[in-house]
C-alpha cells in the first residue's frame, strides 16, 4: 500500500472487533510515530499503549457519554505531550502540532496493517493522566482507540451506526487552500 492509498483508506471506524495486540505491533505503531518530523527534532510525543483488561478498565471509566463504543477496542493508546518539551516560538506551541503529526503517522501504519487507529476527545484528561500514571504536566491530547472494523453496528447509537457506512463529507479543496493570499471561500464552513 502506498502513501495515499493508506490516506484513502484510513477511516475512523467505530465498529470494532478484537485484534490481537502483541509486543511487535506495538512496536511497529510505536516506530512510525517516532519518524515523525518535530521543530527541532524535539519528538515530544509520548504514548501509554493500553492493553490489559484491568488498565483498559481504567481508561473506560474516563470516557464521555456515548463513547461506549471504545471499550470493544483491542488497545487504546492514550498520545501525549508537555509544552515544556518541545518549541515555544513566540505565541505559537508546537507540542499539540507535532503530537498531532506523530498520531497521524501511527493512525496510517495501523491502516496499512489492516487495523482501524480512531482518535477520539471524548474522555477527561485529568482522569486518563491519573489512571495511566502519567506525570502532572502533560496533555493527554487524544486516545487512540484500535481494532479490526467488523460490521455489527449494534454497540453504536443510530447517529454512530449511520456513520459507519460513508466517509463524513469533506469540505471542498477551494475551501481549505488558496494561492499567494487569503480568498475568503477559505471561511466557508462544512455543511452538517
Amino acid at each position: 500500500m502506498d502513501v495515499i492509498q493508506a490516506i484513502e483508506k484510513r477511516r475512523a471506524y467505530r465498529a470494532l472487533g478484537p485484534v490481537e495486540i502483541t509486543d511487535g505491533l506495538m512496536r511497529e505503531l510505536a516506530s512510525a510515530a517516532r519518524l515523525t518530523a518535530s521543530c527541532f527534532n524535539n519528538q515530544p510525543w509520548k504514548f501509554v499503549f493500553v492493553r490489559s483488561k484491568d488498565s483498559l478498565a481504567k481508561v473506560h471509566g474516563c470516557l464521555s457519554r456515548h463513547n461506549d463504543w471504545v471499550k470493544s477496542a483491542s488497545l487504546i493508546i492514550a498520545a501525549f505531550a508537555r509544552k515544556e518539551s518541545d518549541c515555544v516560538i513566540k505565541e505559537r506551541e508546537y507540542y499539540l502540532f507535532d503530537l498531532g503529526q506523530a498520531v497521524s503517522a501511527l493512525a496510517l501504519r495501523a491502516t496499512e496493517l489492516g487495523l482501524v487507529a480512531h482518535p477520539i476527545a471524548g474522555f477527561d484528561n485529568e482522569k486518563v493522566r491519573l489512571a495511566l500514571g502519567i506525570p502532572e504536566g502533560n496533555m493527554v491530547l487524544t486516545l487512540v482507540n484500535v481494532g479490526k472494523k467488523i460490521e455489527d453496528l449494534a454497540a453504536l447509537t443510530p447517529q454512530q451506526a449511520a456513520s459507519e457506512t460513508a466517509r463524513p463529507p469533506r469540505l471542498p479543496l477551494e475551501n481549505i487552500y488558496s494561492v499567494d493570499a487569503y480568498d475568503e471561500k477559505l471561511a466557508v464552513k462544512a455543511a452538517h
